[in-house]
C-alpha cells in the first residue's frame, strides 16, 4: 500500500493545507454558551474548552463520545549512553504491559471511556545513536510519520497521543535545543530519575548531538529525523493527521510537546487544534509550553508519559462538554436572565 505521505514535501504540503477551525460551529457554540443558566464566564476555562472543541469538530460537535488514546513506542540507540535510570528493554516490556491492561494509561482510558491503541514501531530495532549519525534514515522517518497519520480514527472526537521509549527525554531535550536555542542544560532534565552523574551524561550527549548535526538542524523536520525517536515522529504524524481530519488534540508531556514543536516550527499554526493537557515535572516542560504559547489544563507533578497527563486532563474536557451541551438555557429552565 502506498504511503499516504510519500515524501517529506507531501507531509509539509498536508500541514500547510490543513483546514481551519469551523467558524460557524464556533459562533453557534458562543451563542449557546451565552444563554446557559449561569453568569457569563462563570465556568471559567471549561467554557473555553467547550468552544475550542466545537470549532474543530464542527457539525460533529457534542458531548465527548469517542476519545482516542494512541501510545507509540520506539527504542532509542542513545539509551546505550547511560542516559536513563532504566534499561532499554523496558520499552518492549511496557508495550506488553499496555497490551495486557496493566499500565496507568489503561486505567485512565477506562475511566475516560476512551479507546486505547498501542503502536510499536520497529520493535527490537533501536534508532541510531544520534551523537554519531541521524537517528532515522529518510525511509524510516517517513514510515514513522505515516504510522502516526494512519493511527488516527477519523471518527474520534478527541486524540491523545502518548509515548513509550527509554531515552526519549534525551531526544526531546536535544530536539528542543535545536528548535528553540539555548544551552543543553536549559532543556535536559532527570527523565526517569537519573542521578547527578546521569544528568551530566545526558547534557553531554545533547551537546555532542548538536555539534554533530550542526546547521542541518535549522530545518525542523530534519531536526526531528536526526534527533527524535520513531515514536516522536509518529506522534508528529498523528497530530498532523488529526488536524487534517479536524480532530482536536490534547498534548501530553515534554516528549509529546517536543514532537509537536517540530510541526509548529515547520508550519505556523500547525498546532491550532491542540491544547496542552498538563505541565509535567520534567523541568524544561514549562519552558517548552511557554515557547509554544500554551497554558496547560493541569499541573499535577506527573512525569510518566504514556499520554497519562493528557488523559487525566481529558476528564476536564468531558466535564466541559457535558456542561455546554447538557445545561438548560434560561428560557428552557424558566430562569430570569440578569
Amino acid at each position: 500500500m502506498p504511503l499516504p505521505m510519500p515524501s517529506r514535501d507531501a507531509f509539509r504540503a498536508a500541514l500547510a493545507e490543513a483546514p481551519p477551525p469551523d467558524a460557524a460551529a464556533a459562533a453557534a457554540a458562543r451563542a449557546r454558551d451565552a444563554v446557559l443558566t449561569k453568569p457569563p464566564g462563570a465556568l471559567g476555562r471549561l467554557e473555553e474548552i467547550a468552544l475550542w472543541h466545537a470549532e474543530w469538530l464542527g457539525p460533529r460537535r457534542g458531548p465527548l463520545r469517542r476519545p482516542q488514546i494512541v501510545v507509540f513506542a520506539g527504542e532509542h540507540g542513545v539509551a546505550a549512553r547511560g542516559v536513563s535510570a532504566f534499561p532499554s528493554e523496558v520499552t518492549g516490556q511496557m508495550v506488553a504491559n499496555f497490551r495486557t491492561g496493566g499500565a496507568a494509561i489503561n486505567q485512565l482510558a477506562r475511566v475516560l471511556e476512551a479507546s486505547l491503541d498501542v503502536v510499536a514501531l520497529a520493535p527490537g530495532l533501536p534508532t541510531a545513536d544520534f551523537t554519531a549519525r541521524p537517528a532515522m534514515d529518510e525511509a524510516g522517518f517517513l514510515a514513522a510519520l505515516n504510522a502516526g497519520w494512519d493511527a488516527v480514527d477519523p471518527e474520534a472526537d478527541l486524540l491523545i497521543p502518548g509515548e513509550m521509549g527509554i531515552g526519549a527525554t534525551t531526544a526531546a531535550a536535544a530536539l528542543c535545543c535545536a528548535l528553540f536555542g539555548g544551552a543543553p542544560a536549559d532543556w535536559v532534565g532527570r527523565g526517569t530519575g537519573v542521578d547527578d552523574d546521569g544528568l551530566a551524561r545526558k547534557t553531554q550527549v545533547v551537546a555532542e548531538a548538536l555539534a554533530t548535526h550542526g546547521a542541518a538542524l535549522s530545518d525542523p523536520l530534519e531536526a526531528l529525523r536526526r534527533l527524535g525517536g520513531r515514536e516522536m515522529a509518529a506522534m508528529a504524524g498523528a497530530i498532523a493527521g488529526a488536524r487534517a481530519r479536524r480532530v482536536p488534540v490534547l498534548l501530553d508531556g515534554f516528549i509529546c510537546c517536543a514532537a509537536a514543536a517540530a510541526l509548529a516550527r515547520a508550519t505556523p499554526g500547525a498546532l491550532a487544534h491542540c491544547r496542552a493537557g498538563h505541565v509535567s515535572a520534567e523541568r524544561a516542560h514549562p519552558r517548552l509550553l511557554a515557547a509554544l504559547g500554551m497554558e496547560p489544563l493541569l499541573d499535577l507533578g506527573l512525569r510518566l508519559g504514556e499520554g497519562s497527563g493528557a488523559a487525566a486532563a481529558a476528564l476536564l474536557v468531558k466535564a466541559a462538554l457535558a456542561c455546554h451541551h447538557g445545561m438548560a438555557s434560561f428560557a428552557e429552565a424558566g430562569v430570569s436572565e440578569g
